[in-house]
């Protein structure tokens, strides 16, 4: 097996989770939010090249939500922890990301296979929180505040919330429209 460019750049991000935690715990915002936004660049740039040069690949289907959900579940909590924004969103997202994939999981074991595809509600998820994130960090490296922020949070929960019902939809469909795939 080799390695694809999206799937190098998956792996590249969630590399970069670690160096963003350390840049955080030492209050060095600048630094961790340049590491967040190359992270979030790799996040748009997978998924493009993917698709663009005929590289998508299974692991590679698995492998950018879990890149995406580690990312953002780490930079919620740790600026939930430093008090950069609010705990509810942070708990939000953190939930939302604990149950899409115990919700796949559930369906695995009971002997349903679905298609791991992001849907547009989960891109939209994806990208208002890499923009609560990024605009937060950088709010607070040019040492201002705006009360705008505030709303990107609510629609960034809101659009969390959505997406989980979405998904929650999705598979409460499954189970009610066919048997599990196997003898489980």
């Amino acid at each position: 097996m080799y390695i694809t460019v999206p799937n190098f750049l998956s792996i590249l991000r969630i590399l970069l989770i670690p160096l963003f935690i350390i840049f955080m715990s030492y209050g060095r915002i600048p630094a961790a939010l340049a590491v967040f936004v190359l992270a979030g660049i790799t996040d748009a740039l997978d998924g493009f090249i993917a698709r663009w040069f005929h590289q998508k690949t299974t692991f590679g289907a698995y492998l950018d939500p879990i890149a995406d959900k580690l990312l953002l579940t780490s930079s919620f909590v740790c600026c939930a922890m430093l008090h950069l924004i609010p705990e509810w969103l942070a708990i939000l997202v953190v939930s939302r990301d604990v149950i899409i994939p115990m919700g796949i999981l559930l369906l695995w074991v009971n002997g349903y296979r679905v298609e791991i595809k992001p849907s547009t509600i989960s891109k939209c998820t994806t990208f208002l929180q890499l923009f609560s994130i990024s605009m937060r960090l950088l709010l607070e490296t040019l040492g201002t505040q705006r009360f705008e922020i505030v709303a990107v949070y609510w629609l960034t929960g809101l659009f969390t919330i959505g997406s989980c019902i979405h998904y929650i939809t999705i598979g409460l469909r499954v189970v009610n429209s066919r048997e599990p795939e196997t003898g489980r």
